[in-house]
């Protein structure tokens, strides 16, 4: 499937809801693995914003790349952002969207304290 790498230079990101662990399978309480790492996969609902638009994103990260406080409302990087088109069928109807991944989802809030003590 395409990914699509995300210019995140122009944005500002802050955290919307924090982390919360990926669920692969709703009926069996199944939580989902990176296929590479084995990590477990955390989501975290961002506002994105750039070019006077404000969405909120849903951005499927790694355990290991959440770093620092992501409390709602901190500002955040986000490493190696893509985004990846997907359809499926379900119930005999058919769905699509976009899907976002992050290799990091890093708080800003300790470098923004740590300039102003400097």
């Amino acid at each position: 499937m395409r990914q699509i790498p995300v210019d995140t230079s122009g944005a500002v990101v802050m955290v919307a809801k924090s982390p919360q662990v990926k669920v692969r399978d709703r009926r069996t309480g199944e939580i989902a693995t990176d296929a590479e790492s084995g990590a477990r996969l955390m989501t975290v609902d961002v506002m994105f914003a750039a070019n006077e638009e404000v969405e909120i994103l849903s951005i499927t990260v790694p355990e290991p790349g959440i770093s620092g406080e992501l409390a709602m409302g901190t500002p955040v990087a986000l490493t190696g952002l893509i985004a990846r088109p997907w359809e499926n069928d379900f119930n005999g109807q058919r769905r699509h969207g976009i899907a976002f991944r992050a290799v990091a989802v890093t708080s800003l809030a300790d470098v923004a304290a740590g300039s102003k003590a400097a």
